[in-house]
């Protein structure tokens, strides 16, 4: 089966992020939120976000135009029946995405692969909330999804090679580059990524280093595009926090647990970019 018809559940930047890659790629795709209204609001972010492109040469006019007609938003679960693919990308809740699952199985059509763009939550227990599990599986795609090349595909026990073959080829017609990875939590890049990240906050709580030294370090010392500090801001503080708790949950690792300081900046509502504070201000 080619996967031409894609819907995309979440209202958050990812969710508008895979739409504008799988529509800029020539497929068709449904973007449902829980309300037409944020639903719209995530087709006009793509639209911006092309605007954008177009404004700085990277993209004609006409070629946005027809990217924008690809994608159509809606409310109604229902409207992703006839979808090949239908991706999720909704809360990292693991009850959250099981009752989404159950429903979604339902209303999608017989053939269809139902996939969860999850950074750390068990690929296997979603699949098991359906009567398919053999075309359940994970398709992580990374923030800016436009921008960003990689791909994990997260093979659960329960799924079939052909489901893995059909959205492997899925994430390279779209451009990127798949790497298959086994259902273990973090899967790839978060379970390298994460303790490196909690033991920056660490290493600042314990007045090691400052917050700007500790991000200059890692940058002029690894040649990392920005540091641990700003990318905890931009990942967002509190979706951080539920990763290492999921990591910690699964391997009982000390390194993931979340450092002290990560969980009161949490409380206080200091979640990084989406809150214009965390480790910076970014309210100036």
């Amino acid at each position: 089966m080619a996967i031409k018809r894609i819907g995309i559940i979440g209202s958050g930047i990812m969710g508008s992020g895979i739409a504008e890659v799988a529509a800029s790629t020539g497929h068709t795709v449904v973007l449902r939120s829980r309300s037409i209204a944020s639903a719209n609001a995530m087709l006009a972010g793509l639209q911006k976000s092309l605007a954008r492109q177009v404004e700085k040469g990277r993209r004609e006019q006409a070629d946005a135009d027809a990217i924008a007609a690809r994608v159509t938003a809606t409310a109604n679960l229902a409207d992703l029946a006839d979808c090949d693919l239908v991706l999720e990308s909704v809360v990292e809740d693991l009850d959250v995405k099981l009752a989404l699952f159950r429903e979604l199985d339902g209303i999608v059509k017989a053939d269809a692969i139902i996939a969860t763009n999850t950074s750390t939550l068990p690929v296997v227990e979603m699949a098991m909330a359906t009567n398919r599990p053999g075309k359940v599986c994970g398709v992580h795609f990374f923030n800016p999804a436009p921008a960003m090349s990689l791909v994990e595909i997260v093979r659960p026990m329960t799924a079939d090679d052909a489901t893995i073959a059909e959205v492997t080829a899925f994430a390279q017609a779209c451009g990127k580059d798949p790497v298959e990875v086994a259902d273990r939590a973090g899967f790839i890049v978060n379970a390298l990524l994460f303790p490196y990240l909690n033991n920056a906050v660490k290493l600042l709580e314990n007045g090691i280093a400052t917050r700007d030294d500790i991000d200059t370090a890692m940058k002029g010392g690894c040649n990392f595009p920005m540091g641990p500090l700003q990318l905890l801001d931009l990942v967002g503080l509190d979706t951080s926090v539920a990763i290492l708790d999921a990591l910690y949950d699964e391997f009982r690792d000390p390194n993931f647990s979340p450092a002290p300081r990560l969980r009161r900046m949490v409380t206080a509502g200091h979640l990084g970019r989406k809150s214009s504070i965390g480790f910076y201000d970014y309210r100036k």
